[in-house]
């Protein structure tokens, strides 16, 4: 029994001691860390934060119809250029019988008006003429002058009062006013009647005008025919959303109205973005932007800060603020409405400074450190003042120069 394990120990102890010498073994043929080693450059540091958005135009348009109806032409299509006042659509009138005979009413009614202000006319053209409102007025005060002579001898001889005699000076004075009076306002009051049938005119004028609209989509004095849509920007068509045949309302204060196209100025162009909360306070108006743009690769193009939203809107559980930069004139791209882009903006940059590698520094107890190799493999650490860092290089102020050796941080 006692032989039995002692037997099984020595054969434990010989395993054990062949797997350890194996150990070793192994342990002795592995290479030794060898740490790579980096050295301090001149470069330009620029730190920024990125705005992500789209582009769109600065004018943008839609355009609407004047009348209601239906769509009969479509004389345009998307990207099509256009001038202001160009035809884009026509279209069909379908107007309402209600609507019409309601303008058929106001056009006998404003006819009938213009008959009666006409035979008015007439009438105080005759009068005029013959003078006969002045010749009333005339005989008025004769008579109240002959009465009034013939009340002043009444009260010589006493047969009359003071007080009845000056009832009837007064009728005189009015008498002799009123005359007086109408031959000062004869030739005006004819003028009232004149302008009373011109405004009868226009009013007749203005419900023929509405009656020929509603039927024909254009009255006879119009430059424009209203059942015709124009641009109202010179531009490109980025957009027609309707087809031939499709109806639509036209726009007016209680209705904005069907659009039957979109029409923007491409060659001014904007860049619209949100930032984040936590960089917006770094922002101020006339900083660079650099954009790239989704759709176009290794291209790059420049923009001014404009305008920085002052209220913050809540998104995905953080507050973003709207950002809109001037995207400067670009020469041979042509950039669509709608892409998207992202915008770097430039907060802080410096040129030609030394700078290492951020992730080289050992930071510990508020102070910065590199390691520098001083013999083969062999390192001591040193203090370094740091400055500005775009999150992957990192400016160095002193500590080290471009002859140190640095010792590369491995992951």
């Amino acid at each position: 029994m006692k032989k039995g394990c002692l037997i099984t120990a020595v054969v434990v102890l010989a395993v054990l001691s062949i797997a350890l010498g194996y150990y070793f073994y192994e342990k002795s043929q592995e290479d030794p860390n060898v740490y790579e080693t980096t050295k301090a450059e001149y470069t330009d540091i620029i730190k920024k934060t990125v705005a992500t958005g789209s582009i769109k135009p600065r004018k943008e348009v839609l355009i609407k119809p004047q009348v209601s109806g239906v769509i009969d032409k479509l004389f345009v299509q998307a990207g099509d250029m256009v001038e202001k006042g160009q035809q884009i659509a026509r279209i069909k009138l379908i107007p309402s019988q209600v609507n019409i005979n309601s303008a058929q009413s106001s056009v006998e009614l404003s006819r009938i008006r213009l008959r009666e202000a006409e035979r008015e006319l007439k009438r105080q053209k005759e009068v005029h003429n013959k003078n006969l409102d002045v010749d009333a007025a005339k005989g008025r005060y004769e008579n109240a002058k002959r009465e009034f002579e013939r009340q002043k001898v009444l009260l010589d001889d006493g047969i009359i009062s003071e007080q009845e005699y000056h009832r009837y000076s007064l009728d005189l004075q009015v008498a002799k006013t009123t005359y007086e009076n109408v031959q000062i306002t004869s030739t005006g009051q004819l003028k009232i009647f004149e302008s009373e049938v011109d405004i009868r005119k226009e009013e007749l004028t203005a419900a023929q005008n509405n009656l020929q609209l509603l039927r024909e989509g254009a009255t006879s004095n119009s430059k424009q025919v209203s059942n015709i849509v124009t641009s109202t920007l010179t531009g490109m068509i980025l957009d027609i959303p309707l087809e031939e045949g499709s109806s639509v309302i036209e726009r007016n204060n209680f209705n904005e109205g069907t659009s039957i196209a979109i029409v923007a100025d491409m060659n001014e162009l904007i860049f619209e973005g949100k930032v984040d909360e936590s960089e917006v306070g770094k922002l101020k108006e006339g900083m660079s932007l650099q954009l790239t743009v989704g759709a176009i690769e290794d291209e790059k193009f420049d923009a001014v800060l404009e305008h920085i939203s002052p209220k913050g809107i809540l998104e995905e559980g953080t507050v973003k603020f709207e950002v809109i930069a001037a995207i400067q004139q670009t020469t041979g791209v042509f950039l669509r409405a709608g892409y998207s882009a992202s915008g770097d903006i430039i907060l802080q940059e410096k040129e030609n400074v030394l700078a290492i590698n951020e992730r080289d520094l050992i930071i510990k107890d508020d102070s910065t450190w590199v390691e520098i190799e001083t013999g083969d493999q062999e390192f001591v650490k040193r203090m370094v003042e740091t400055g500005l860092s775009d999150g992957i290089m990192i400016e160095v102020l002193s500590g080290v120069d471009t002859t140190a050796r640095i010792k590369v941080i491995q992951d």
